[in-house]
């Protein structure tokens, strides 16, 4: 039975798949916004924000083996050595304080060839957050 079980097949063998999702996925770190299918897009989202994760929990955990092996991990899914040192370098701190939600997909209509829906799918641009400052009140004298 098939019962609980969450993947989009996309019409693609497993092999495929997983090598095209890692591949968006790698395309998406390496300019920050890709255009394909909303399918597509969903699918390449959960890796996406599965791996930018694994680059925060190693950066929790600094330089012990847990980070060696998160690193290992990241390379074994996306198999782009170059890519996962940008994602544990670059990528993985600027969403630090962040609790999820890295990426957001942006529907942009239909294709014009076989009007399959396209969209953006763009990693968020995190910016520090500055503490709000205590309203003062005013006093009228």
């Amino acid at each position: 039975m098939r019962h609980r079980k969450y993947t989009f097949k996309i019409n693609r063998s497993s092999e495929h798949r997983e090598a095209l999702l890692a591949n968006m996925v790698c395309s998406l770190f390496k300019a920050g916004r890709i255009s394909t299918t909303v399918t597509r897009a969903k699918a390449a989202r959960r890796l996406a924000e599965k791996m930018i994760t694994l680059g925060k929990d190693a950066l929790a955990a600094g330089k012990t083996a847990d980070a060696l092996t998160a690193r290992r991990r990241a390379i074994a899914e996306l198999g782009q050595k170059d890519v996962v040192r940008t994602l544990f370098k670059d990528i993985a701190p600027r969403y630090a304080q962040r609790a999820g939600g890295y990426t957001r997909i942006i529907r942009i209509g239909q294709r014009i060839g076989d009007a399959a829906e396209m969209c953006f799918l763009e990693l968020l641009q995190e910016t520090p957050v500055a503490a709000p400052e205590a309203k003062k009140e005013e006093v009228k004298a």
